[in-house]
C-alpha cells in the first residue's frame, strides 16, 4: 500500500503496527533485545496510551499523571516506541535507531532517571509489579491527604509470565489485595512464552484464580481485539479492588511465520523475516520511517494529555493545599525538620544514656515523624523489635489510607520494592524495618532502589552476633561488607544515641537510599561532644594522650569496645586514638586532606567490628589488624559470644601491643 492510499485516520491496528515496526527494526539494528513482547502487546498498549492513560509528554513529571510501569522490562522497545510516538522529547528517532548503544536514552532495559517518561527501572522480572504496588499506595495516601482535586490517578502495569512466576509477585499481589488498591491495574501479557519455550514447561497455575484468591477482580480478554481491550480497561477503572486483565496475545504478533513461535521471547528476526513481517503488515515504508497520518494520530493522543494536565493545573493552583502538595512531591523538608532532633542530640550528650541502637533510632524517629509529614513507616511483621512505629501514628489501611504506618506482613522483598515505588511516585518519604539478616530477602529491591536513587530508608536491626541466642541463622556476618559495596546506597552503623540521631539526619538529607544498621543489645554512650560529626562518615572520637602509636577504628556497637581498649593501652603508656566510622561511603566523599587526618599516622592500626573483614583495608591498610568475624556465629548469650570470638577490649589491646 502506498503512502498516498493510507487512510487519513489510521486504525488502531495500524497505530499498533507502528510500535511493532519500530521495535523489530531497533532490535534488528542493535542485534540484541526482544521484539517478541512489544509486538505482542502493541494492541493493548495502543488502546491504553490513546484512550485511557493520563500523561503529558510536555511535562512528564506532572504530579497527577497516571503511572505506567513496564514490569516486563525486556520489552523496553514497547515503552520507547510509545514515548517517541506520543511526543516525549526524551526519545528521538535517533535514539530508537541507537537502541542499546552508548549514550542513547534507549537502554537495554528501561532506566528511571535516564529517560523522561520511564517511571521505574525494570528488567529483573516481577519487581516492576511490586514497585507499582508502592506507587498505588502512595497515590491512595496522598489522595487521603490532599483530596480528589489534587491527587486522583491510576497505576497501570504490563507484566508477563516471568513476572508472575517470580516469588515477589506473590508478595506484591497479596499486599495489594489486602489493601484493596483499586487504583492498580495489571495487564498480563498472557502469551505462554518464556526463554526456554512455552511457559507451560514450568507453570501450570491459573493466574486468574490466583489473583482472585488474593482479593483482586479479574478478567480474561483477547489481547488483539481493540474493542474488547477498551471495554475491559473501562471496566477496570470502575472497580473497588485491584484489577488483573489477562490479555491473551501472540508473541511477535503480525510477524508472519514467527508469530506465536515458542522461541519468540528473545529471538531477533533475520533480514528475510523482517521483510516478511513488513509484507504481512502491508508496511512498505523505509526503515525507521513512519507515515504522516500515523505520526499525527499518535501525537494527537499525546496532546490530549497536555490539555488534561493544564485543566488540572488551573484548578489546582486555587486549591489551598497545592503549595503543600508541590513541596511534598519535590521532597522539600520543613524548615524546622530537625529542631526537635537537635534538642534530642543535645540532651543525649548531656545525659549519656546507654541503649540499644535500634531503640536510639526509634527515639530519633519520635522527634522526626511529627514534623515531617511525608514520612511513612512500616515493618515486615517486626514492629516491636525494630522500633519503627512512633506513638500517634496510625495504620495505613482500607479505612484509613491517610495512615502513616504500613503493616507489610512477612514480605521483606515486597516491602522494599513497595518503598521504592512510594519514593518514585513522590510525596512520600518511606522507611521500614526488619532484621538485618533478612535483608537477604529484600536485597534485589534494595539494589534496584540504589540504581534508581530512590529516596528510601531501610531500618535494619539485630545487626551482628549481638543477636545472641537465636544463633547464626539470625546473626549477620557478611551483610555489612556486601551493602557497603553496593553503589548508591548510604550505609550507616551508629554507635550510640547521638550517632543514631545524626545518622537519621544524614539519611534524610542524603541523595538516594540509605540503610541504618542497628543493634539488638544495649551499648554505652560514647559521644561526649556535638558538631554533627557523623555527617562526615568517620571522625576521631577520642584522641590519643600524645603522639599516637595505635589507631583503633570501629563502627556501631564495637566503638565502645575500642574505647575500652584505648583505656587499657593508655594505662600502659601507649598513646592510642579511636576513630568512629558510622558511614564509609559518606567518608569516601570527603576531601583527601580530611580523610588523611582521620586515618592518621599511627604505626599500628586496628579495626574492630563484629562482621566480616572485607573492606577495612581502606582504614588499616593491607598490614593492619582486624578483630572481628571470620565465620558464622553461634547460639549463646551475646556477652559470651563476644568473648568466644575475641571481640573484646582485652584482645584488641593485646593485638595492638603485639604489633608495636
Amino acid at each position: 500500500m502506498s503512502t498516498s492510499l493510507l487512510p487519513l485516520k489510521p486504525s488502531g491496528v495500524l497505530m499498533a503496527d507502528a510500535i511493532r515496526v519500530l521495535s523489530m527494526e531497533a532490535v534488528h539494528r542493535a542485534k540484541s533485545g526482544h521484539q517478541g513482547m512489544p509486538m505482542g502487546m502493541a494492541d493493548v498498549a495502543t488502546v491504553l496510551w490513546t484512550k485511557f492513560l493520563k500523561y503529558d509528554p510536555k511535562q512528564p513529571d506532572w504530579a497527577d499523571r497516571d503511572r505506567f510501569v513496564l514490569s516486563a522490562g525486556h520489552g523496553s522497545m514497547l515503552l520507547y516506541s510509545l514515548l517517541h510516538l506520543t511526543g516525549f522529547k526524551s526519545v528521538s528517532m535517533e535514539d530508537i535507531k541507537n537502541f542499546r548503544q552508548w549514550g542513547s536514552t534507549t537502554a537495554g532495559h528501561p532506566e528511571y532517571g535516564h529517560t523522561a517518561g520511564v517511571e521505574c527501572t525494570t528488567g529483573p522480572l516481577g519487581q516492576g509489579l511490586a514497585t507499582a504496588v508502592g506507587m498505588a499506595m502512595a497515590e491512595r495516601h496522598l489522595n487521603a491527604r490532599f483530596g480528589d482535586d489534587l491527587v486522583n490517578h491510576k497505576t497501570w502495569v504490563i507484566a508477563g509470565d516471568g513476572c508472575l512466576m517470580e516469588g515477589v509477585s506473590h508478595e506484591a499481589i497479596s499486599l495489594a489485595g489486602r489493601l484493596k488498591l483499586n487504583n492498580l491495574i495489571v495487564l498480563f501479557d498472557d502469551n505462554n512464552v518464556t526463554i526456554d519455550g512455552y511457559a507451560t514447561l514450568a507453570e501450570t497455575g491459573d493466574q486468574l484464580a490466583r489473583f482472585k484468591a488474593a482479593g483482586w477482580v479479574v478478567k480474561a480478554i483477547d489481547g488483539h481485539d481493540h474493542g474488547k481491550i477498551a471495554a475491559a480497561m473501562r471496566w477496570a477503572t470502575q472497580q473497588t479492588k485491584p484489577v488483573l486483565i489477562a490479555c491473551k496475545t501472540a508473541v511477535s504478533r503480525r510477524a508472519g511465520a514467527k508469530e506465536g513461535d515458542k522461541h519468540g521471547h528473545g529471538y531477533n528476526l533475520m533480514d528475510d523475516e523482517i521483510k516478511a513481517a513488513r509484507e504481512h503488515m502491508d508496511w512498505l515504508h523505509e526503515p525507521f520511517t513512519l507515515p504522516e497520518n500515523v505520526k499525527k494520530a499518535w501525537l494527537a493522543a499525546g496532546r490530549k494529555g497536555t490539555k488534561t494536565r493544564k485543566t488540572w493545573e488551573d484548578k489546582a493552583k486555587s486549591n489551598p493545599k497545592f503549595a503543600e502538595l508541590t513541596a511534598a512531591m519535590g521532597g522539600v523538608l520543613p524548615t524546622n525538620a530537625f529542631e526537635a532532633l537537635d534538642a534530642h542530640i543535645a540532651d543525649a550528650i548531656a545525659t549519656k544514656p546507654a541503649d540499644a541502637t535500634r531503640s536510639c533510632s526509634g527515639k530519633a524517629l519520635a522527634t522526626l515523624t511529627p514534623v515531617i509529614e511525608t514520612l511513612v513507616g512500616g515493618s515486615a511483621d517486626l514492629t516491636g523489635s525494630v522500633n519503627t512505629l512512633v506513638k500517634g501514628m496510625t495504620a495505613f489501611d482500607t479505612d484509613n489510607y491517610g495512615g502513616r504506618y504500613v503493616h507489610y506482613g512477612v514480605r521483606e522483598f515486597g516491602m522494599a520494592a513497595a518503598m521504592n515505588g512510594m519514593a518514585l511516585h513522590g510525596g512520600v518519604l518511606p522507611y521500614a524495618g526488619t532484621f538485618f539478616v533478612f535483608s537477604d530477602y529484600s536485597r534485589p529491591a534494595i539494589r534496584l532502589g540504589a540504581l534508581m536513587g530512590a529516596k528510601v530508608v531501610h531500618v535494619m536491626t539485630h545487626d551482628s552476633i549481638g543477636v545472641g541466642e537465636d544463633g547464626p541463622t539470625h546473626q549477620p556476618v557478611e551483610h555489612l561488607a556486601s551493602y557497603r559495596a553496593m553503589p548508591g546506597l548510604h550505609v550507616f552503623r551508629p554507635a550510640d544515641m547521638v550517632e543514631a540521631a545524626e545518622c537519621w539526619k544524614a539519611a534524610l538529607t542524603a541523595k538516594g537510599p540509605s540503610m541504618l544498621v542497628l543493634s539488638r543489645q544495649k551499648v554505652p554512650a560514647v559521644r561526649t561532644q556535638g558538631g554533627d560529626l557523623s555527617a562526615k562518615g568517620a571522625y576521631e572520637l577520642s584522641p590519643a594522650s600524645g603522639e599516637a602509636k595505635v589507631s583503633i577504628f570501629a563502627s556501631g556497637t564495637e566503638v565502645s569496645v575500642a574505647i575500652a581498649a584505648q583505656k587499657l593501652l593508655e594505662a600502659e603508656g601507649i598513646a592510642t586514638r579511636v576513630v568512629s566510622t558510622p558511614s564509609w561511603d559518606v567518608f569516601d566523599a570527603q576531601d583527601a586532606a580530611y580523610k588523611a587526618s582521620v586515618i592518621g599516622k599511627a604505626p599500628v592500626r586496628v579495626a574492630v567490628e563484629a562482621a566480616a573483614p572485607l573492606g577495612w583495608e581502606k582504614f588499616i591498610g593491607n598490614d593492619g589488624i582486624f578483630v572481628g568475624m571470620t565465620g558464622f556465629g553461634a547460639s549463646a548469650p551475646a556477652d559470651r559470644l563476644y568473648k568466644e570470638f575475641g571481640i573484646t577490649a582485652e584482645n584488641v589491646a593485646a593485638k595492638a601491643k603485639a604489633a608495636l
